[in-house]
């Protein structure tokens, strides 16, 4: 079983902090098998990790934050990025014509652009896997509400810590019975449902401290980009 972190933020993310050297260190430091960096909207920062991630031992997935209409995807294995604004069904069609896994992150946080305020239950499992912890939680309902769901629907569940600092890289994490240690193979394995999960609470001064820091960069770089 491999231990692989699918939601992180780098510093090319709005509401992130840390460079990939960071990210990649603590990964190693806690001993993950593999790694996702999945920026909002932006892919560079993974693609470089997803490169590097050997020097520390690691497996890395390029992948992407997507900003649907719906709300967010997550695009896995993917290697271009894909634009923000597509409808929910449109999102998945470019994450699949790249060979890509679709993975639906906090579908019932609605705070946090759960994609359920906007599509049906029914479109939901048209997803490739459903995240079902996200440690970034307050009382823990909605990943009950997504474990509930998967599991009435036999959809492949994930976990990721959504970390936006490197400290919490690690805090959610998903076991994976691959058939060996790669990208591809863990890809598959997640397609074929062959997880399980396990994850802590990031702690709530941490979670709120990022969600500070995210609104003060969005306006920082809302005002620069006024003024150029």
């Amino acid at each position: 079983m491999l231990s692989v972190e699918l939601h992180v933020h780098s510093s090319l993310s709005y509401d992130g902090r840390d460079s990939i050297d960071l990210i990649l260190e603590q990964a190693e430091a806690v001993g993950l098998d593999a790694i996702a960096v999945t920026d909002h909207d932006e892919i560079s920062a993974s693609l470089e990790a997803a490169e590097r991630a050997s020097d520390y031992g690691l497996v890395g997935i390029p992948a992407i934050e997507i900003s649907s209409k719906a709300g967010h995807i997550l695009g896995l294995g993917v290697e271009e990025a894909i634009p923000p604004g597509l409808s929910y069904e449109e999102t998945l069609e470019e994450i699949h014509s790249q060979g890509g896994l679709a993975v639906i992150p906090h579908p019932f946080q609605q705070s946090r652009h759960g994609v359920t305020a906007r599509i049906s239950r029914d479109e939901l499992t048209k997803g490739d896997a459903i995240e079902v912890y996200n440690s970034r939680l307050l009382t823990g309902r909605a990943n009950r509400q997504a474990e509930r769901f998967a599991s009435s629907r036999g959809l492949p569940m994930t976990a990721g810590s959504d970390a936006h600092i490197s400290e919490m890289v690690g805090q959610a994490v998903t076991r994976v019975d691959a058939d060996e240690r790669s990208a591809d193979a863990i890809l598959e394995a997640i397609r074929e449902g062959k997880t399980s999960v396990e994850g802590k609470r990031t702690p709530w001064h941490i979670s709120f401290r990022q969600f500070g820091g995210g609104v003060t960069r969005r306006i920082r770089n809302t005002v620069l980009g006024v003024f150029k």
